[in-house]
């Protein structure tokens, strides 16, 4: 028996020697335990409520409209015509499962949920490379396995039929390509750069307040000089030219010009008005509000958002330092997480507590390795920096820290890393 046990005990040390840094292994264990959830929590048994319009919302509205051969269209309740109220690659997706496994079935559910979990399991590959290549190898391996194991970043791969998890992997693989775009030797990496960076603002428009901190580290950094600048122009091409398709789009339906979606001004106000607190005032949002619904089908789409926005304008104008006030809650929100009511769940301030102490040690992880000048320390700066920013001025939400999440979980597992290391290094 003893021996048996030593034996299991080396086939287990040596199953992990191999799996620890294993590409294959790390991301299916993170998909096996993704799926796993999904099947065991039923979580592909969305709720029927409301003509299923929890099944993506607006992007699940939009998807059923093209399955239907209705075009890019009704966001909401009923036909209410075209729309720019989503950025268009998800619901895309959307449609093209519905047409497959039918409109709201249980089968679409758990395609596009299987899917959301492929996105978030190959996300580890990212984090990897991404770690070893600004810390160490010792991070990589438990940054990626964190993010593969950990139950916070499976929910929403499992929960939400929306663009989140792609978000994040798109997102992780352009932060690792910006970093290694030094080492390229001709031009050819920058039409990649280019066609990544317009995928990721078709499925996310608010990837791009990372754009220019990225373009810039990775022409600054690139090392052939005059190549790096035709690099950049080729890059930029290539990303119009992904985008441009979907500008003419929007500007042969609406009549002007409208930079991938046109609800900026809607989401403005939903933060910004009376009796705003730092929150969403969800009960002004037209699938809320029957009078806001009733406002959008009458004025149409464009309307609706400019009157909207010039309602937030001129709350925000009336009184700066109020408007100073609520950007500084949604900071502390966006960071801390949302205030919960007393009748919601007593586990609600202990997620509040482990989502704020998540936040905290980022910024520690960050500062650390900003002071030991660590590899790609500034543009983990930047990207903490830049991409909450329309978050502060509109109302913060736990999924939008999502996409930045993968490069948070680096920067938290470095330094518990280092403070591991504290006590070893002061041993005689």
């Amino acid at each position: 028996m003893p021996d048996s046990t030593a034996t299991w005990g080396s086939s287990v040390r040596h199953w992990w020697a191999q799996a620890r840094t294993s590409f294959p292994w790390i991301v299916a264990i993170a998909l096996v335990l993704r799926f796993g959830y999904i099947m065991i929590a039923h979580t592909y048994k969305l709720k029927t409520v409301e003509d299923n319009f929890d099944f993506g919302w607006e992007m699940g509205r939009i998807g059923r409209a093209l399955a239907q051969g209705e075009g890019f269209s009704n966001p909401f309740m009923g036909i209410t015509g075209p729309t720019a109220w989503e950025p268009p690659l998800y619901p895309y997706l959307i449609a093209g499962v519905f047409k497959a496994f039918r409109i709201y079935s249980r089968a679409s559910a758990l395609v596009l949920l299987s899917m959301n979990s492929v996105f978030s399991a190959l996300t580890c590959l990212p984090i990897f490379l991404i770690s070893k290549r600004c810390f160490s190898e010792r991070v990589a391996v438990w940054a990626a396995w964190a993010w593969a194991l950990l139950p916070p970043i499976i929910f929403w791969c499992t929960r939400w039929v929306w663009e989140t998890s792609l978000a994040a992997l798109l997102l992780a693989i352009i932060y690792w390509l910006t970093l290694v775009m030094e080492e390229a030797k001709d031009v050819k990496p920058w039409v990649g750069f280019g066609l990544l960076w317009g995928v990721a603002t078709l499925t996310n428009p608010s990837l791009l307040s990372f754009l220019p901190a990225s373009g810039l580290w990775a022409w600054r950094r690139a090392r052939q000089g005059r190549r790096s600048l035709g690099g950049i122009v080729l890059a930029a091409v290539m990303f119009f030219a992904c985008i441009a398709p979907w500008l003419i789009r929007n500007h042969r339906t609406f009549g002007q010009p409208i930079f991938i979606r046109s609800n900026f001004g809607a989401e403005l106000r939903l933060g910004n008005g009376p009796g705003a607190n730092g929150l969403w005032m969800e009960y002004l949002h037209p699938t809320k509000n029957v009078v806001q619904m009733q406002l959008y089908r009458r004025m149409g789409e464009m309307a609706y958002v400019a009157e909207r926005k010039r309602e937030a304008m001129a709350f925000i104008r009336e009184d700066y330092a109020r408007f100073a006030d609520l950007c500084l809650k949604r900071f502390i929100y966006y960071w801390g997480g949302l205030p919960h009511s007393p009748d919601e769940s007593r586990m609600a301030p202990v997620a509040n507590s482990l989502y704020l102490a998540s936040s905290l040690l980022a910024f520690w992880g960050l500062g650390r390795a900003i002071r030991k000048r660590q590899p790609g320390s500034w543009l983990f700066f930047w990207l903490v920096l830049c991409y909450p920013l329309v978050y502060y001025a509109v109302f913060p939400h736990p999924r939008y820290r999502h996409p930045v999440e993968p490069e948070l979980m680096i920067l938290i597992v470095y330094i518990i890393s280092e403070a591991e290391r504290k006590p070893q290094s002061g041993r005689p």
